[in-house]
């Protein structure tokens, strides 16, 4: 038996490992890399089997927040050039929402920028999510609205509220290298209040922040301490205009450990790729699926995620079901039988640049909530106009564009 083989055994009894093991994960070698996936697999595959929850996320207020995290393009003194709105009405998030459900999400995630809710804010989202189960009792709601004070998280359970998410990000040692506007323990504090109120607790990480290894292993072990149902796992995106712009540290092969080393440390979590997962783990995405069992569709909060037809198609392709349309995939099964061709007159993007060049990657998001244009779900939209789903346009317009061909190579122009 491999020490991989004994540290999967412990994750299937819900063991934790050493610290000394954990760190031994982030550390081996690109050859091993495959045994390292194929052991996290043996530990998916039990809790999970072959299925993979998708979440949606919806901004329903964004930007101009007044905390200093040195990731966030919604931060103090960010010059990146995101959507900014107030909250949006019961309607449109409602309708945001719904788009991601059709898509065939089995969460959605409202989330708020700010330092955290005031009691009238507290109001109108649990008015809304009211507003939303009762026209979507079977899907889950999570909220993500910051800091949390006293009775908050009773009135959004009261509300039908799911789960609340609150991520420690990084390590307690770290924590003030990335924030100063508040600290490691106010983030730990609003994750217990959340359990306690009867939230289910989703609470995560972001890599790629200038961390150790240490760090990285510090913070899982704190996530096991708070035993949330949910663990995203982000890898930064370096948006111009915020102080961690231009940081690509993280390669595929890099992100696949770490999100290994979550798993073996919270083997029965629901562990998530999220934000970065396109520029980051690129055409490795796939493998990582046979890590994690949850991913979001679609956009992110303030920049674009792949097609969400493209995320569909990429599920299928590597084997795994959809969380919930196993039986009834409907309108999701058309999307993932269509695949990912795209429309004709549209040159497909170019292969990523080295590290040194990919800030080009980093889509700002334009589209789906605050902004009246279709989400990006992996359905088209009823709109009239073609959603950006990865799916054709009904364009009429034949292939012989005049535009260069797939092959990856510039065009003789």
């Amino acid at each position: 038996m491999t020490w991989l083989d004994a540290l999967a055994e412990k994750a299937l009894n819900r063991e934790l490992p050493t610290r000394d093991e954990a760190l031994a994960v982030l550390s081996t070698t690109d050859d091993e890399l495959l045994d390292v996936v194929a052991a996290a697999f043996r530990v998916r595959r039990r809790f999970f089997g072959r299925r993979v929850k998708l979440n949606y996320l919806v901004n329903i207020k964004s930007g101009l927040c007044p905390e200093d995290c040195s990731y966030c393009s919604q931060r103090l003194g960010s010059t990146a050039d995101v959507l900014k709105y107030s909250w949006l009405k019961t309607d449109e998030v409602i309708a945001s929402a719904e788009a991601g459900v059709a898509g065939g999400a089995r969460r959605v995630c409202l989330v708020a920028s700010g330092r955290g809710p005031t009691d009238r804010d507290i109001d109108r989202v649990a008015g809304t999510i009211a507003a939303f189960k009762d026209r979507n009792p079977d899907v889950e709601v999570c909220a993500c609205l910051g800091l949390l004070s006293d009775g908050q998280a009773e009135r959004l359970a009261d509300a039908g509220t799911t789960a609340y998410n609150h991520n420690l990000n990084t390590a307690g040692g770290h924590y003030a290298d990335i924030c100063t506007t508040h600290e490691y323990a106010d983030r730990v504090t609003t994750v217990e209040s959340a359990k306690s109120a009867g939230l289910s607790p989703c609470s995560g990480l972001i890599a790629g922040m200038g961390e150790t290894d240490e760090d990285l292993v510090d913070v899982a072990f704190a996530l096991r301490e708070l035993s949330p149902d949910s663990v995203p796992v982000n890898f930064l995106i370096p948006f111009d205009g915020t102080p961690l712009e231009g940081q690509w540290q993280l390669s595929p092969q890099r992100c696949l450990r770490i999100l290994a080393m979550v798993r073996f440390v919270n083997p029965d979590a629901e562990v998530r790729l999220a934000g970065g997962r396109e520029i980051h783990l690129r055409t490795l995405q796939p493998l990582a699926l046979h890590v994690v069992n949850s991913v979001f569709l679609g956009d992110y909060l303030t920049s674009e995620g792949q097609p969400g037809a493209a995320d569909l198609a990429m599920i299928a392709d590597a084997g795994f079901t959809v969380e919930g349309a196993e039986s009834e995939p409907g309108e999701l099964a058309g999307a993932l039988r269509s695949g990912t061709d795209t429309d004709p007159a549209k040159p497909e993007p170019e292969p990523a640049p080295p590290d040194a060049a990919r800030q080009d990657q980093v889509q700002i998001r334009r589209r789906g909530a605050g902004t009246g244009l279709p989400a990006n779900t992996g359905l088209p939209a009823n709109t009239g106009l073609p959603a950006n789903t990865g799916l054709p346009a009904n364009t009429g317009l034949p292939a012989n564009t005049g535009l260069p061909a797939n092959t990856g190579l510039p065009a003789n122009a």
